[in-house]
């Protein structure tokens, strides 16, 4: 038996060593990493099919409910969202693009609920918790709404959802002023929008709203004046595709600014407004890293006369794995054999005794 279990251990080892001889890789992890292109000239910023899109990779990052703080809601729609992004030195644009069945953009009625997608990015250096942030972590959150985008085009009213509506009175309306546009477009009758409430706006600038968050119940939108995220979304053949753009630089505080020497995060969710999601009912990625692509050089004009450059050339290197982290796990692997053999002799002796 000892024999036996002596050669089996010694076998182990040996595999090991040629795993790590013939260079392969016992464990590979890789984090997602989005980099966002740089590109010359003007983004894309109303067309998800521009071919310069293509000059972005595809990350496809994954998404699940979240199962923190309510409303939960255990089953989402959205599993993944594929994320693509630009730059151009000036600005950077984000695609965005995840299944959604069906397109859900109007919420004049009580039941309705809208699609959205939304990108959250940390205020403080390092990584805050992932769901709205925490207290002394702040996060800043660009949210697409599919609703504020349809008003852009076709604004619905309460009219056009119920054709039959009545209104019988309201006060302070003369009986020759039309009875719709006073209950529904007179200051006197919205409050809200009098003070200035994005949510209560008839019409917007953009179909994103800039928002900040410091923990569950702490999400404040920014003023009107500092909405500085824009936004274009298209749904067709049950996919969403939307882009959100901004500047690189903002002077705000509670705006994340970008810049080419630095390794951010960024973390994603979604709402299906057919499955009844809103508020926390979404699907959350956790933290992905963003990088922005370094534009490329611009090529010197060769002396006159002088013979056009060769193309670069790089040497190929073919890594030996044969370095300090290979032999510290040569080591380990002795030890470990060494081990297995003086447990294998101790209980051998201890059944001859």
């Amino acid at each position: 038996m000892f024999k036996r279990n002596f050669v089996i251990a010694t076998l182990i080892l040996l595999a090991s060593l040629a795993t790590i001889l013939l260079n392969a890789p016992l464990v590979s992890s890789q984090g997602l990493t989005i980099t966002a292109a740089a590109v010359e000239g003007a983004l894309p910023l109303e067309a998800p099919d521009s071919e310069l899109w293509r000059l972005a990779t595809a990350v496809e990052v994954p998404l699940s409910a979240q199962m923190i703080a309510r409303p939960i809601l255990p089953e989402t729609n959205a599993k993944a969202i594929t994320v693509r992004a630009l730059h151009n030195g000036e600005e950077i644009a984000f695609l965005l693009e995840w299944a959604d069945a069906t397109r859900n953009d109007a919420t004049v009625r009580v039941e309705d609920f809208r699609d959205a997608v939304a990108l959250q990015f940390p205020l403080i250096d390092g990584q805050p918790f992932y769901c709205m942030g925490q207290q002394g972590g702040d996060v800043n959150i660009w949210h697409w709404k599919a609703d504020w985008q349809a008003a852009l085009i076709a604004r619905r009213t309460l009219q056009d959802v119920y054709p039959n509506i009545h209104v019988d009175m309201y006060p302070f309306v003369d009986e020759t002023e039309n009875l719709y546009l006073a209950a529904y477009a007179d200051v006197d009758f919205l409050p809200a929008e009098a003070v200035g409430n994005l949510l209560a706006l008839p019409v917007h600038t953009t179909p994103v709203e800039d928002m900040v968050a410091g923990g569950f119940g702490s999400l404040t939108s920014q003023p009107p004046e500092g909405q500085n995220v824009q936004g274009y979304g298209e749904w067709r053949d049950g996919v969403w595709r939307v882009i959100l753009s901004r500047s690189l630089r903002s002077a705000e505080a509670e705006d994340v600014s970008f810049a080419p020497e630095k390794l951010y995060s960024v973390a994603f969710a979604a709402w299906d407004g057919a499955n009844r999601e809103r508020n926390g009912a979404k699907s959350t990625s956790q933290w992905v890293s963003l990088q922005l692509g370094a534009a490329p050089a611009p090529a010197a004009a060769p002396a006159a006369g002088a013979a056009a450059p060769s193309p670069a050339r790089t040497a190929a290197v073919t890594p030996s794995g044969i370095g300090p982290l290979f032999w510290g796990f040569i080591g380990l692997l002795v030890v470990l054999w060494a081990l297995i053999a003086l447990t294998l002799l101790y209980f051998r002796d201890e059944g001859k005794s």
